[in-house]
């Protein structure tokens, strides 16, 4: 079963980049020069966080 988390896509005016943050996964966050790529590298940052999250034993928000 797939998991889906909310994420938070905003534009950084001062670094001229897109920044996105998971609210259910604290620490989680990436950012891209366009929301197609912020968008593709929070997937991954997930993936990462919640395999990490797993390694040290910690519960994994489902």
């Amino acid at each position: 079963m797939e998991k889906s988390f909310k994420v938070i896509l905003e534009w950084d005016e001062q670094t001229k980049v897109y920044v996105v943050t998971v609210p259910g996964l604290p620490g989680c966050v990436t950012q891209g020069n366009n929301r197609k790529e912020a968008l593709e590298r929070i997937r991954e940052a997930i993936e990462g966080h919640l395999e990490a999250l797993s390694i040290i034993g910690e519960p994994v928000p489902w």
